[in-house]
């Protein structure tokens, strides 16, 4: 009898590594492990992985480089929206595990599976991103969650692999890492506390550089384009300023917020570059867009990242935003010049044919150009002119 698929998303850590043995062995399906890599492994890592998986002995093993749609679909308009997650978090798992979501819902649907399985624990988010997602683009596909189901602890899922022949270490890291091109998680006893600071260890990137550095970060139509002069696709910018800036200490900080499941949490990440593009990014835009455009960017871009946080990428509002910040980005180009130090940044300012700051229309504070003061007299009464009336009206009814 022919066996039932299932697509399983793999990392080749524990969970997902028990999941392949279990649904193979308890559950008697053909096991399809893919990975998708989102920005966060080596070429070296990903070799490891691949050898993981054959010695779990899956059917067949798949390895899907998602980092350029990530940025088309997700990281491109997180940009466009400034988005930071409680004017603090710019979505660095989120977004990711929604990107990768969604290409497993694609990979599962092209191999005809009949089950995909994801090795999540029932207490946080994403367990909630990937059923969704899945309940959305394959409905026709059961969801298998070995891990939730059967409320696992990490010491008898190694017991179960060792039964199996399969050699893992007991040893738990002191610190959960996950490394994506958006940001890099950092989750710890200190994070499961609402009073304390992770340590300088558990940060993976140490900080090596002291000396003050400037760096040139140029946008086109609010996409990052070039760094310090040199012309590269967006995904390279993001990569190689991490490299520049990450050994600063910048972008580390440690988010709370509200979990898809109705409780607070608290996540430490380390974010360099995607810091350094969301306030140079917004800097720009402060220059190039008027008040009403910025306003409701704001409003739209708070929404978005809500929604995207909690997997709901694939409603179409979604797209509905994503055309309005596209349409917002016609003017936002131009260079930004950042000063690096350790541990913090500080915009320097900008060079752009679209500022609006433009001197021939006046001085802020000083003088202006297309005004006089005769005008703003006559201008400061009209503009108060409907408030003085509900004040005149509501003061003779109370007399």
């Amino acid at each position: 009898m022919k066996k039932k698929k299932v697509v399983l998303a793999f990392s080749g850590g524990l969970d997902t590594s028990f999941c392949a043995i279990y649904l193979s062995k308890d559950r008697g399906l053909e096991v399809h492990a893919v990975l998708i890599n989102t920005g966060g492994f080596s070429d070296e890592e990903l070799k490891i992985i691949e050898k993981r998986a054959h010695e779990l002995g899956v059917a067949s093993y798949t390895s899907v480089n998602e980092i350029e749609n990530y940025y088309q679909n997700n990281i491109k308009y997180l940009i466009f929206g400034n988005v930071l997650k409680n004017a603090t978090y710019p979505l660095s798992v989120s977004a990711e595990r929604v990107s990768q979501a969604t290409a497993i819902a694609h990979h599962a649907k092209k191999i005809g599976a009949d089950y995909v399985a994801h090795g999540s624990t029932g207490a946080g988010n994403d367990q909630v991103r990937f059923d969704l997602i899945f309940n959305i683009l394959i409905p026709e596909i059961g969801i298998i969650t070995p891990i939730r189901d059967l409320k696992l602890s990490r010491e008898a899922e190694i017991a179960y692999l060792n039964q199996h022949g399969i050699n893992y270490a007991a040893e738990k890291a002191q610190y959960s890492i996950n490394k994506g091109i958006w940001g890099t998680s950092v989750g710890g006893k200190e994070t499961l506390t609402a009073n304390q600071a992770l340590p300088e260890a558990a940060w993976p990137t140490p900080v090596t550089a002291s000396t003050p550095h400037n760096i040139e970060l140029e946008f086109e139509k609010g996409e990052p384009v070039t760094l310090n002069g040199e012309k590269a696709n967006p995904v390279k910018i993001i990569q190689k300023l991490q490299a520049i800036a990450g050994p600063y200490g910048i972008g580390r900080d440690i988010h709370v917020g509200d979990t898809i499941i109705g409780i607070k949490g608290r996540v430490g990440f380390e974010a360099a570059a995607p810091l350094i593009i969301i306030k140079a990014h917004h800097l720009l835009e402060k220059h190039a867009l008027t008040k009403w455009q910025l306003n409701w960017k704001d409003q739209l871009s708070s929404f978005y990242g809500t929604w995207l946080h909690e997997g709901q990428f694939h409603d179409p509002i979604m797209r509905n935003i994503e055309a309005f910040l596209t349409d917002t980005q016609q003017t936002v180009s131009g260079k930004v010049i950042i000063r690096l130090y350790p541990y913090r940044f500080e915009l320097i300012g900008i060079e752009s044919k679209y500022d609006l700051m433009s001197s021939k229309f006046g001085s802020y504070g000083e003088m202006n150009n297309t005004w006089s003061g005769e005008d703003v007299k006559g201008f400061s009464k009209i503009f108060g002119n409907q408030t003085m009336i509900y004040h005149q009206v509501n003061q003779s009814n109370h007399e």
